[in-house]
């Protein structure tokens, strides 16, 4: 299975097998926390066989079962702190996808354990992922249009030219598999825009509503890593 083809079979799954992870998954999931915090400048941890975290009033309210594994989404306290953990999250919730996994990213129907995980002074834990076997594949539910989510800003240089006519299929397939990310109470509250061209290079926007309920900043970094697998290998920036 391919990271797009995860983002497609991916849904949200709170019920989970009492089944241990293998040797391997483990292994390479914990390969890939390694290349996230490096690259994420984040503290990124896999707690395993412990099920306290999910045994509490919030968890039995969110109707989640026998979770027993879980990734500890943290890092130093910063602005951007709360995107770059739904970035490099989502990259790990992908891949548990590929590997075989169900998940589902948790706000805050969890316990924080004490001993389980580590933090320095100055980190903050943003979220846990659940993951494990789980008992179903999950649902999909409904979501936004492309054009409810993106625009073209670009201005054509032809008289007759549209914005339209000009705007590249891939930034429309990473629209596509943008709205296919998992957002806080499906709330959705992105935006994309095509800027056109700088430099020789395809400038894109990516923007977050107002929501009360928050996380948008974590929605946006797990739709901005969604567009960019959904993009393909289409040369653009981020502005």
């Amino acid at each position: 299975m391919t990271l797009r083809e995860a983002i497609d079979a991916r849904h949200s799954v709170r019920a989970y097998k009492n089944q241990p992870l293998t040797e391997d998954i483990v292994k390479t999931l914990e390969e890939q926390i390694t290349i996230c915090n490096k690259k994420g400048k984040l503290h990124i941890q896999l707690i395993l066989n412990e099920p306290k975290a999910f045994q509490g009033t919030l968890a039995k309210y969110g109707k989640f079962r026998n979770v027993s594994n879980y990734i500890v989404m943290a890092g130093q306290t910063s602005n951007d702190l709360d995107e770059r953990i739904g970035y490099y999250g989502e990259h790990l919730v992908l891949l548990a996808q590929t590997l075989g996994l169900n998940t589902c990213w948790v706000g805050l129907s969890y316990s924080k354990i004490s001993g389980t995980y580590t933090l320095a002074n100055d980190e903050k834990i943003g979220c846990y992922i659940a993951l494990g076997y789980g008992e179903t594949q999950g649902v999909s539910h409904k979501i936004k249009t492309i054009e409810q989510v993106s625009r073209s800003v670009f201005k054509p240089t032809e008289p007759n030219e549209l914005a339209s006519d000009v705007t590249p299929s891939w930034f429309r397939n990473g629209v596509e598999a943008a709205l296919l990310a998992p957002t806080a109470v499906n709330q959705q509250k992105f935006s994309f825009e095509y800027l056109g061209m700088s430099n020789n290079r395809h400038q894109v926007r990516a923007k977050r509503g107002f929501s009360i309920i928050g996380y948008t900043k974590m929605d946006l970094g797990i739709a901005k890593y969604h567009f960019e697998i959904g993009a393909g290998n289409a040369d653009f920036d981020w502005v």
